[in-house]
């Protein structure tokens, strides 16, 4: 029935698309897309992951950043993502508790994000729905 995902969608306060540019353009250097037209009055901005999935940021009126609720990125070498944020002054900090290097970081209005090195993959808990 499910094939994937798609896109994931970041809250974010209004008046917020130069500060998205500048982290997930600039600094993540991911590819802004062209939001349709008929979704753009409603602000926020679209960008391009390398596998073809996407990171939307989206204005709520009431913004509250996710303290715990999280997207995570991969990379294939997670020590060029740290001098890259020592660079654009992204505070991050490493996470040791799993077998893993990830480390964690905020987006310019203080909701987590995670990047791994490396990709994994998914190891279901129970067989497949239905079985």
């Amino acid at each position: 029935m499910l094939l994937g995902l798609d896109h994931v969608q970041v809250n974010a306060p209004f008046g917020h698309e130069e500060q998205a540019r500048a982290f997930f353009g600039a600094f993540l250097g991911l590819p802004e897309l062209l939001k349709p037209e008929i979704l753009r009055p409603n602000g926020g901005v679209w960008f391009a992951l390398p596998d073809g999935r996407q990171i939307h940021t989206g204005v709520v009126e009431v913004f509250v950043p996710s303290s715990k609720g999280h997207v995570c990125l991969f990379c294939d070498d997670l020590e060029a993502v740290l001098t890259r944020a020592e660079q654009f002054g992204v505070l991050c900090s490493l996470d040791t508790r799993l077998p893993l290097r990830r480390l964690y970081l905020s987006d310019p209005w203080g909701n987590r994000m995670e990047i791994v090195e490396g990709r994994r993959s998914s190891v279901a808990a129970h067989g497949p729905m239905g079985s």
